[in-house]
């Protein structure tokens, strides 16, 4: 790889984690998983996710209503009330938790931005472009967890997303 593309590559991630943090904070959670990710890319300049999920007729703000239905009925399954609207979290009581990098994320959005990275790398030889629609594609090949609730409830399965992905990575 090229210093140019390590570059972009770190701009992208940057922009990425920055943002999938705050989409956590505005759904009022402590820490980012793969559905604020998609979140995330489905607000990038790159609209290749958004054309995949228009496949479907599906919006970003569609996809963050399921999200947030998706949390709201995984609480109520344990016997928690959620509020109605997200607000902002309740400032932390006891000492901060201890940081391991610049980003702290779960496990899942961890393994979705590495499945998008090695996409985007797959026959592109040296050189490749991480896409928002790379995303969209790994995060749809999850079996479980929220995003792929979340897909249900919208009507996407998720092998069609994947394929509707690499169309929107195809077509540029």
């Amino acid at each position: 790889m090229g210093i140019r593309q390590a570059i972009a590559d770190i701009r992208i991630m940057n922009a990425l984690f920055t943002a999938a943090e705050q989409e956590a904070a505005a759904l009022g959670d402590e820490v980012p998983g793969a559905e604020h990710l998609l979140l995330a890319v489905l607000a990038l300049p790159d609209d290749s996710a958004r054309r995949a999920f228009a496949t479907f007729d599906v919006t970003a703000a569609d996809v963050r209503t399921a999200i947030t239905q998706t949390h709201t009925l995984a609480l109520r399954s344990v016997g928690i009330e959620a509020e109605a609207e997200p607000t902002q979290p309740s400032p932390p009581t006891g000492p901060a938790p201890t940081r391991t990098g610049p980003y702290r994320s779960t496990g899942s959005l961890q393994e979705v931005f590495q499945r998008a990275v090695a996409l985007s790398k797959e026959g592109a030889g040296r050189g490749h472009e991480l896409r928002s629609a790379h995303v969209v594609w790994a995060a749809a090949e999850a079996e479980h967890g929220t995003v792929s609730r979340a897909l249900r409830q919208l009507g996407v399965d998720g092998s069609d997303l994947q394929r509707a992905a690499r169309q929107a990575i195809a077509a540029g």
